[in-house]
């Protein structure tokens, strides 16, 4: 076949030339038994000498500097990606805190500072508004459920002694300007007013004063008439039966005669009296008329107690039903004289565990 009519490839140079010699050599060499190149690392000879890429290798190396350093560019992790460095304080105290809370204080700005002072003053006004809120509760109570009272003298025994004490309902006949702390002059009467019971324990504002706690027994309603005769309760005329609780008498402390005996109102409520015999000034009274709106008061402890059977002046007098304060209802708990607040051994040696929630009648 003449030169002309041979084929050509692409860059005019003939068909199975020596520009093929390289290829047949290696397949020479297989034909011959040497082990050759895996075909995945075959590499194809340049006329300069350099390795030139596999056309099936997609991360082959690039045949040029500039190729490489655009490969490494395309390889690289951007920045984004990169973890955030924390930063660091140095001793100049110039070092971009962002997390206040994690700063050491001595590093923080004035701003900061003064922002974790704010928080410090949130937790303050956190404790005074629970504190407030306590004691707004404990006057809501106080004022309209329940009050707590100390008994000061022996004028009520045998039923209370001093060192006991009560807990007093304050809904029981309603609310005047006495169930407020102070008796401010909020208004006048009572407020959901109702009658107490003859034969009750009452706690009351005393009448000259409006200011001193007593605590008696109701004993006259209004109209009733009331008159001790020779030591013996009268009540609109008819006596009050008694029964002596003891054939012997006992004496008190200051040697005196003290009788105890058992009283039966003429509804048909009974409780314990005592007194010291006949012979004393409040044995034998006038007949005291109970005007509307006022009650007649007498301590249990009948020779000892400055009650009703005493004028205005020298003792009780009549009571307003406006200065009722509210029902005696329990002992809580109860004291001998002699224990001292501010003395907690006092507290043990003289408690009277026998007396502790104790139901008055």
């Amino acid at each position: 076949m003449s030169d002309e009519n041979k084929p050509h490839d692409e860059h005019g140079h003939e068909a199975g030339s020596a520009h093929d010699e390289p290829e047949a050599h290696v397949a020479d060499a297989s034909a011959n038994g040497d082990p050759g190149p895996v075909d995945d690392r075959i590499v194809e000879t340049h006329d300069h000498g350099e390795a030139g890429p596999l056309a099936d290798d997609p991360v082959a190396e690039p045949a040029s500097a500039q190729e490489a350093h655009d490969v490494h560019a395309a390889a690289a992790p951007p920045a984004e990606a990169a973890s955030p460095r924390q930063p660091v304080w140095s001793d100049s105290g110039d070092a971009p805190f962002e997390d206040v809370d994690t700063t050491p204080v001595y590093a923080r700005s004035k701003k900061d500072r003064k922002k974790s002072r704010s928080g410090g003053g949130n937790e303050t006004f956190e404790i005074i508004k629970t504190v407030f809120f306590a004691l707004l509760i404990a006057f809501v109570l106080r004022v309209l459920l329940f009050q707590p009272f100390t008994i000061p003298s022996a004028s009520m025994e045998p039923n209370l002694y001093e060192g006991d004490y009560i807990v007093v309902s304050k809904w029981s006949y309603g609310y005047s300007k006495h169930a407020i702390p102070f008796s401010p002059p909020l208004f006048e009467g009572r407020i959901f007013a109702r009658e107490p019971e003859r034969g009750d324990i009452v706690v009351f504002k005393l009448p000259r004063d409006d200011r001193t706690d007593y605590v008696k027994r109701v004993i006259g309603l209004p109209g009733d008439r009331v008159q001790m005769i020779n030591n013996v309760l009268h009540i609109n005329g008819q006596p009050v039966p008694d029964v002596a609780l003891s054939e012997q008498d006992t004496t008190n402390m200051y040697g005196m005669t003290v009788v105890k005996a058992r009283e039966t109102l003429p509804e048909g409520r009974s409780f314990t009296v005592q007194d010291f015999g006949p012979g004393y000034d409040a044995d034998d009274t006038q007949v005291f008329e109970v005007p509307e709106g006022h009650y007649f008061m007498m301590g249990d402890n009948r020779d000892n107690s400055v009650d009703s059977r005493f004028d205005e002046m020298n003792g009780v007098g009549l009571v307003p039903a406006e200065n009722l304060i509210g029902k005696a209802e329990i002992i809580l708990f109860s004291w001998r004289p002699g224990a001292s607040l501010w003395n907690p051994v006092s507290w043990f040696a003289n408690v009277r565990p026998s007396r502790f929630f104790t139901v008055l009648n």
